[in-house]
């Protein structure tokens, strides 16, 4: 090489100089030359091995110079299809030159067009108004004649011309169709559709249309209705009306298998069926008939059928539904096409007529005559050969198919003749029983007392024993007997319970007539509640024993003793609390009085009618034992801040705060200890309502009135039913709070409202709080 060739050379090296050393390359080298000193070290580990290093040399150069021309191949390959990339772009432009080149010479011939197309508008114009006029001379001739048609349609229905009728009325309507066509078609069938306005004067021009179709259709449901009649006379109006609904059911299948494929799914639209349509006249036909079946059939149900008048009412409902039936398969059955299969539908039909009147007829309180008459006609009439069994028509239709005529309940309440019997002398000897009961109430002695202390009277064990007496009568003849026996005796007592309500509410009136004339009165009332749990055990026992699932006509246990027992029981209780509150009256009326809290001898005399009444609650059986005992302390409680609401004292100062607030504090713990001393002969209540004093009382003793808000705050947190009233009392009963503090306590009250808990029993919502007096003043904005 010359050394302008090797100066041209280093130049151009020093050019490409200084070149950019990759990281990963360095790295990559440097792992390279590690895992190549790691082979040589364990190759040449011993000194005759240095003698094949040559050989080792040798193959590594011929791997590298594999490996160097691969790469060379691949390269090559990859220029050369950048090559041929390069030459495909280079054609691609030059054609996309020649089409621009084109759209420019075609946009220029469009605009000359255009200039041209729009000398044609005028007779676009032109067109479109010839093709209205076209349209409208074509249908002149038949809109002139519109009215006239369809006054002598009218008259042909009226005469029951029907067949030409509705050929009238056919015609008619093809007329508004094809007149209608043109205003929902897409072309309009002339090149141009009508306006919306224009529809709507077509629909009103032909109105009368729709009335003769209501027309013809009333009067063809007044034949299908009376076609029993015109069977047996002249079936040919009958026959013209079914082949009427057989034209219309033909026309509206056929309207309906038009509206898919043509010019309209071309122009993206469904063609509208014409007005009225579908009509569906062969489903009304059916109804209909239904009807006139059920009308039939009531007509005859209007006969006596009370007595011994219900055998001739069954009878001649035998007589007419084979009549209409023979009528049916012998002469309209021959009017129809096959496929009406009319005597199945008149079988339906009568069948579910009769399901309704006998369930009607089973549901009166029957005597065993009728009885027998409904279940011999139920069960062997309809079934037999006479009526619906007859050979030639088990084909039709199959009995099964649509279910008995009285349903099982309704057989088994119809056989429970036995039953019913027992029922009449359960309930006589209860009523005797009452009487005795009520006998003894006026008694001059106190009631008898049980081995464990409780009142009670005979009347529930007479109850219990007559009740379980019968149930082991009707054990020896069956189970089910005796599960209908057991439930009869349950509806029994239930109305027992009401009537022993009854008495206990005259027993209640009779003594605030004269509070005197019974000296036992209270004893009684709770003798009533310890029978009323007797009676509720045994109740109870009796519901235990049921063992049959399907009893006849009492084939579920009825809720109706346990809830009348409790009714009864909640009754003798508030009675037992009236007399409590008119023992406690002469005392409440002293509470919270300048005497009461001066003087302080009112409070125990209320508490020695309590601890008497408490005595005696020990008579009754539990629960109800802690109900009334907690009935008496709710209210004594209710009595005392009611008595306080009253305003009966209004402090004057600071003493008569805390001496008011110190008397009720005493007054609250004499009730306490009342309650407390009687609890300790039984179990304790959980129930504490008197802690409602204790907390009134310390509203009432607290010194700064400017912590009233957070005292009313507690008092409303544990008290949630009081209201703005009540507080407004409780403050004005300590005569020092200004009005700026009531404003504030209510504005507490309004963002504060909780909700009664569940469980909560409200207290203040049964006190009322007396109307506020209004002072006289002026009629200034302030005071409106």
């Amino acid at each position: 090489m010359s050394d302008g060739a090797k100066n041209g050379s280093d130049s151009h090296k020093g050019a490409l100089l200084p070149v950019e050393v990759w990281p990963e390359l360095e790295r990559a080298e440097s792992l390279a030359r590690g895992a190549a000193l790691k082979w040589a070290s364990g190759v040449f580990c011993r000194p005759e091995q240095l003698e094949r290093l040559g050989q080792y040399r040798r193959r590594e150069s011929q791997r590298t110079s594999s490996i160097h021309s691969r790469l060379k191949s691949v390269v090559q390959s990859y220029l050369e299809g950048v090559g041929w990339g390069l030459e495909q772009l280079r054609e691609a432009r030059a054609e996309l030159r020649e089409v621009s080149h084109t759209l420019q010479k075609v946009s220029a011939e469009a605009k000359k067009s255009v200039k041209g197309a729009s000398a044609l508008e005028n007779l676009q114009e032109v067109t479109d108004d010839h093709c209205q006029l076209l349209a409208a001379v074509s249908n002149l001739p038949r809109l002139y004649l519109v009215k006239s048609k369809v006054s002598e349609t009218e008259r042909l229905v009226e005469s029951r011309r029907l067949l030409e009728a509705h050929a009238r009325l056919m015609e008619l309507e093809r007329w508004q169709d094809e007149v209608l066509l043109q205003v929902c078609a897409p072309d309009g069938g002339s090149g141009q559709s009508l306006a919306p306005q224009d529809e709507q004067m077509v629909r009103d021009y032909f109105s009368g249309v729709g009335r003769l179709v209501e027309a013809l259709g009333k009067e063809l449901w007044t034949v299908v209705g009376s076609s029993l009649a015109l069977a047996r006379q002249n079936p040919t109006l009958f026959v013209s009306a079914v082949r009427i609904i057989e034209r219309e059911e033909a026309l509206d299948q056929a309207l309906l298998e038009e509206r898919g494929p043509g010019v309209w799914a071309a122009a993206g639209t469904t063609k509208p069926l014409p007005p009225g349509r579908p009509r569906y006249w062969r489903e009304r036909f059916f109804k209909v008939m239904e009807e006139a079946v059920s009308a039939r059939l009531r007509s005859v149900s209007y006969l006596h059928t009370r007595g011994p008048g219900l055998v001739g009412h069954l009878s001649a409902l035998q007589h007419t539904v084979m009549g209409d039936l023979a009528t049916v398969r012998h002469l309209l059955e021959q009017c129809v096409p096959p496929h009406y299969r009319l005597t199945q539908a008149y079988l339906r039909a009568c069948h579910h007529c009769l399901q309704s009147h006998l369930g009607q007829v089973s549901s009166w309180d029957l005597e065993s005559g009728e009885i027998f008459a409904v279940l011999n006609w139920v069960l062997h009439i309809y079934n037999s050969a006479e009526m619906m069994g007859q050979p030639d028509l088990v084909p039709e239709l199959k009995q099964g198919e649509l279910g008995p005529l009285i349903t099982q309940e309704g057989l088994e309440q119809l056989q429970n003749k036995y039953v019913q019997s027992v029922r009449r002398s359960v309930s006589e000897w209860m009523h005797k029983a009452l009487e005795v009961e009520l006998t003894d109430w006026k008694r001059d002695q106190e009631p008898d007392t049980d081995h464990e202390g409780y009142y009670h009277t005979s009347l529930p064990t007479i109850i219990t024993q007559m009740l379980e007496e019968n149930a082991r009568v009707a054990f020896m003849i069956s189970d089910s007997l005796r599960d209908q026996t057991i439930q009869m005796g349950l509806y029994e007592m239930e109305n027992l319970l009401n009537r022993f309500r009854e008495a206990l509410i005259e027993f209640g009136k009779e003594h605030r007539k004269e509070p005197n004339s019974n000296k036992f009165y209270l004893h009684y009332l709770l003798a009533s509640i310890s029978n009323c749990i007797i009676l509720k055990h045994s109740t109870e026992s009796l519901q235990r024993q049921l063992r049959c699932p399907s009893m006849g006509r009492f084939s579920r246990a009825p809720p109706g003793p346990l809830a009348a027992l409790e009714r009864a029981v909640k009754k003798a209780c508030r009675l037992v609390m009236d007399q409590l509150l008119l023992d406690l009256q002469p005392y409440l009326q002293g509470l919270l009085t300048r005497s009461w809290l001066t003087q302080g001898n009112i409070t125990p005399k209320l508490c020695t009618v309590l601890e008497h009444h408490w005595e005696l609650y020990f008579r009754v059986r539990p629960p109800c034992r802690e109900r009334l005992q907690e009935e008496s302390q709710w209210l004594a409680v209710v009595e005392y801040v009611r008595a306080l609401m009253q305003k009966r004292i209004v402090c004057r100062n600071i003493e008569e705060r805390l001496q008011l607030a110190e008397r009720m504090s005493q007054d609250a713990q004499q009730l306490r200890d009342v309650f407390q001393s009687t609890e300790a002969e039984g179990p304790e209540s959980e129930v504490n309502h008197i802690a409602l004093l204790s907390v009134l009382a310390d509203l009432i003793q607290l010194r700064d009135p400017s912590m009233l808000t957070l005292e009313v705050s507690g008092l409303v947190a544990k008290y949630p039913d009081i209201s703005e009233e009540h507080v407004l009392v409780l403050l004005e009963v300590r005569g020092d709070v200004s009005r700026d503090i009531r404003g504030t306590v209510l504005d507490l009250m309004e963002r504060t409202a909780p909700k009664l808990p569940s469980g909560y029993r409200p207290m203040f919502s049964d006190i009322l709080v007396p109307a506020p007096s209004m002072p006289f003043c002026l009629p200034t904005p302030k005071c409106a």
